[in-house]
């Protein structure tokens, strides 16, 4: 059964443009060498003068959390985000008729 990955992490509103940036070109990366649907979303306020972030990745592999903690390394997406980076996995049910 395949899963989907969520991340969510708070960067400073002052380095939104620069981390926009930067994860967009990993997300871009990581969409075409996985062939995998990616999102990037951001809290539309600013709290305590920070946004929440949210990294989006569909139908991932097992060990993707794995390539993608390298990825964040390779793209220095670390030094702008603010606490932990928190991971969360989803999988799709069938509903009730």
């Amino acid at each position: 059964m395949s899963s989907d990955l969520y991340i969510y992490y708070r960067v400073a509103a002052g380095n939104a443009q620069q981390f926009d940036q930067a994860a967009a070109k990993m997300l871009a990366g990581l969409s075409l060498q996985y062939q995998i649907a990616t999102a990037l979303k951001r809290s539309p306020e600013i709290k305590d003068e920070h946004h929440t972030w949210m990294e989006v990745y569909s139908s991932v592999p097992p060990d993707f959390t794995k390539i993608i903690d390298q990825a964040v390394a390779e793209h220095g997406l670390a030094a702008l985000i603010d606490g932990p980076r928190r991971t969360e996995f989803f999988v799709n049910i069938s509903s009730c008729a």
